[in-house]
């Protein structure tokens, strides 16, 4: 097609430009690694189509480590950073940028000598036997992301920057008159900061280094529809979820208003093998990642992750019940608002002995960040507990390391804590425990997560309190919760209706 052919030809054109290769005789002793064409249309939030993309990609595992390659790691922002810096960005009135570097990988120096095979359509007619040497990354060599990064990395250490400690794909400047934060996943961007010039500046110092397209305000960030209210922001996945549907032929269905069934119990025995296990993966992977957003999928989408070896028909069926869930809430997402202070406040729970495979607990919190939602967690306890008490201080220790964690990102983003950390947990005898130097038979065995937590109260590092089991907002991370309360909870997170956020703005401005 017309159009495909355009996009590999500027692809090409920009990768001979960049002078990523020149053409030698292929080497005896080595043997080039091919490539081919990868097409993707890249859409609009809308769901319209943005551009036609082609991209060439090395087929990298045809390389050999110790030979090809050595080190390949390479950091992306964690998603809680996002939520965390998003949040400042919102409570200080600060603008919130984008950028994508246009083929990031290409600026990437290799230390190695790799030999890869010319492009297909697009062999030299004078040396069609030559092969090409590459001089700088390509998209597909295991060692381009980190090469990239390394890169980047350089560029803002040179113009004043430091790589945070917490998260090393965070990128901190400060100084007596501004602030300035860069996020960096891969080639997409986000910069922020306290004063509008500085953004502008730091921008074109980027551009005499790389080819960078200014996206404007942020508004489409990894999959991730970043709606700007009156309230603050709207941070939601629709068009990424109604491709999810698609993908499970399940557009047209009949919703439901809670993503499990009260009282579900999933076992590895009970039911029929599932055929399609290839799609089984595939949704229960998708559906990982859209709980981003959805702090409420949290539970039902851990308890499904666990069959992804041998699912069941009953687990495709609770799939499939998240999916209806779904597809009723398209437009519900995290809530960030500004903030009157940046205190922490988290909610732990765990559901005791409740697998009935191996009977493990379930470690479940939720942490806020002056009121929004920053960091929460769903998890099957590696270990069994031998009672409810061990099972909620397992989940305690887990919340408050989550939260020292946060602290230290805090420290180094220069933000001040009003007050200590406050951890509200329903089981009277870990809050007693996290408070009092007491040891005995029942809990040597956790004394190091005894040991964690409460060295953390006596310094007056953060408090444990006692919050009723009614008033637990971490009750549906827990277990599948009725539709009675399920909508309640839900708000709790801070997950609500774009819709609804729409009606608040307009009766707000009618009032005024």
């Amino acid at each position: 097609m017309p159009k495909w052919n355009g996009a590999m030809t500027q692809e090409f054109k920009a990768l001979t430009n960049n002078n990523t290769w020149i053409l030698v005789k292929p080497p005896p002793n080595r043997k080039p690694i091919g490539c081919k064409w990868v097409l993707r249309v890249k859409y609009n939030k809308d769901g319209s189509i943005e551009r036609f993309k082609a991209r060439l990609v090395a087929k990298g595992f045809h390389q050999q480590a110790g030979f090809d390659f050595d080190e390949t790691f390479s950091p992306v922002v964690k998603p809680i950073t996002i939520r965390v810096v998003l949040t400042i960005a919102v409570t200080r009135g600060w603008s919130i940028r984008q950028l994508d570097v246009n083929n990031a990988f290409l600026n990437g120096e290799l230390q190695e000598e790799i030999y890869m095979q010319q492009p297909p359509g697009f062999v030299s007619e004078e040396h069609p036997d030559y092969v090409c040497k590459l001089n700088k990354a390509i998209y597909g060599l295991k060692q381009a992301p980190r090469a990239w990064f390394e890169k980047l990395s350089t560029a803002l250490i040179s113009m004043g920057f430091h790589s945070s400690k917490a998260d090393h794909s965070l990128f901190i400047k400060a100084t007596t008159t501004y602030s300035i934060y860069i996020l960096v996943y891969v080639n997409d961007i986000l910069i922020m900061a306290s004063n509008d010039n500085v953004v502008t500046s730091t921008i074109s110092s980027l551009n005499a280094t790389f080819t960078l397209k200014d996206l404007g305000q942020v508004d489409y960030f990894l999959g991730i529809q970043v709606t700007k209210t009156e309230q603050g922001l709207h941070l939601t996945q629709t068009k990424y979820l109604q491709d999810l549907l698609t993908k499970a032929k399940m557009q047209n269905v009949k919703t439901s208003n809670t993503p499990m069934n009260s009282g579900l119990k999933l076992s590895s025995y009970g039911s029929e093998p599932m055929e399609d296990v290839t799609l089984y993966r595939s949704i229960v992977g998708g559906l990982q990642y859209a709980t981003i957003t959805s702090s409420e999928l949290s539970y039902c989408v851990n308890k499904v992750c666990q069959f992804m070896q041998t699912p069941l028909q009953q687990h495709w069926i609770a799939v499939k019940r998240i999916l209806l869930y779904i597809a009723d809430t398209l437009d519900y997402g995290l809530h960030l608002q500004p903030a009157p202070d940046f205190s922490i406040e988290a909610f732990c729970d765990a559901d005791w002995a409740a697998n009935p495979d191996d009977r493990r607990s379930t470690t479940n919190y939720c942490i806020y960040l002056g009121g929004n939602l920053v960091a929460w967690k769903s998890q099957k306890q590696v270990t069994i507990s031998r009672s409810s008490t061990e099972a909620e201080f397992r989940s305690l220790a887990s919340t408050v390391s989550e939260i020292s964690w946060i602290q230290s990102l805090l420290t180094e983003l220069h933000i001040p804590q009003p007050s200590i950390p406050t951890v509200w947990c329903d089981n009277q005898s870990t809050v007693l425990l996290a408070a009092n130097p007491v040891l005995h038979a029942r809990t040597k065995h956790i004394e190091i997560d005894l040991y964690f937590v409460r060295d953390k109260v006596l310094q007056q590092q953060l408090q444990v309190r006692h919050v009723p089991a009614a008033a637990q907002i971490a009750d549906c991370l827990t277990k599948p919760v009725s539709s009675s309360k399920f909508p309640d909870l839900r708000s709790k997170l801070n997950v609500v209706s774009q819709h609804t956020l729409s009606l608040k703005g307009a009766v707000k401005g009618s009032d005024s």
